[in-house]
């Protein structure tokens, strides 16, 4: 939905059966015709990730899903970001990654501690953020 209020370039690659809601889709591709976005929804990551100029990827299995790990890695499969996953990217293409992250698992260990990746970065960008959310809910308790 932000890209397409934004009106950039967004392209998600994810195994059959785990899309986001259709109707959501069908929302975001209304918006996006209005602010000039461009919205690609496919099944393989080597589609999505030629010549993109961020590539991120999250944990296949969250925090209360363990019980669904094993069946997810298989799902998953070869949806890894790695080397090969990335050289198909722009050159000066940056990895993110909202961490935990499992290596070998959703990315690579080489691309996780590699020059592309900014995770790091990314991480300490949001503990800020979220140290601001709790200054300004603590201010918003007092008022």
């Amino acid at each position: 939905m932000l890209a397409a209020t934004l009106g950039f370039e967004l392209r998600i690659a994810t195994p059959k059966g785990y899309e986001a809601d259709a109707a959501i889709i069908a929302q975001a591709k209304t918006m996006a015709q209005q602010s000039g976005a461009t919205l690609m929804f496919t099944h393989d990551p080597k589609i999505a990730v030629k010549g993109a100029t961020v590539v991120t990827t999250d944990t296949w299995a969250s925090m209360g899903q363990e019980d669904k790990k094993e069946e997810r890695l298989k799902i998953f499969e070869g949806f890894m970001v790695d080397d090969a996953l990335m050289a198909t990217a722009h050159e000066h293409a940056i990895f993110l990654h909202c961490l935990p992250a499992y290596r070998h698992q959703e990315v690579s260990e080489s691309v996780l501690e590699g020059s592309q990746s900014v995770v790091f970065d990314e991480a300490e960008n949001r503990l800020h953020a979220q140290k601001g959310l709790m200054v300004w809910l603590n201010r918003q308790r007092k008022l």
